[in-house]
């Protein structure tokens, strides 16, 4: 038996719930889109869901450098 209940039509996205976003690329750090994206989502049709979507894991390089931690801090080379 199926609870449908529970079944709800939600619209697919990448949200994982870690909603902060990076300074300098203006994404999303938890999936990757724009504050703009992530504003006009649930009024997207599904193609512009789904091009964003492909989208996404070549976005990633744009906040996977690292600022330096405490290596940067005390002037020395990461060991």
């Amino acid at each position: 038996m199926t609870d449908t209940v529970w079944r709800r039509a939600e619209i697919e996205s990448p949200c994982v719930k870690i909603c902060v976003i990076h300074p300098a690329a203006r994404l999303c750090t938890g999936c990757l889109r724009s504050i703009d994206e992530i504003g006009r989502w649930s009024r997207m049709t599904p193609e512009e869901r789904r091009n964003i979507m492909d989208a996404l894991p070549s976005r990633k390089s744009q906040i996977a450098q690292r600022r330096g931690g405490r290596n940067a801090r005390l002037g020395r080379a990461a060991e």
